[in-house]
């Protein structure tokens, strides 16, 4: 199977209470949204944190695309609770629009032995 591999960052708060509760909200994320997850065609995701940056390594199947995984989204009432629950802890990255969380990076370089 054919994968795309792509990373993402976000910002939290810079604030010690947000950063813990953000935390402590990934710990147990609801059945839900993992299978929201899972039929927009990722195949694993993972979030590192570092301060209060984060950044996401997510794996989609060959068929992943952003549009798809925002319109369906878009569509699932539990995902929209979910995104303005986390949306309280994070903040906007340097340079992007109002509301704007999750920016995707660019791969300037890579080592494959």
């Amino acid at each position: 199977m054919k994968t795309q591999t792509f990373v993402l960052i976000c910002d939290l708060r810079d604030d010690e209470e947000a950063i813990q509760a953000y935390v402590e909200c990934h710990k147990a994320v609801a059945p839900e949204i993992i299978q929201s997850i899972r039929v927009s065609g990722i195949l694993q995701m993972s979030i590192y944190r570092w301060r209060h940056r984060l950044s996401m390594i997510l794996v989609g199947d060959e068929n992943f695309t952003f549009e798809k995984k925002a319109a369906l989204d878009n569509a699932n009432e539990k995902v929209q609770d979910w995104e303005a629950f986390l949306g309280q802890y994070q903040t906007n990255l340097p340079g992007t629009p109002d509301n704007w969380r999750w920016q995707l990076m660019d791969k300037i370089f890579e080592f494959k032995a």
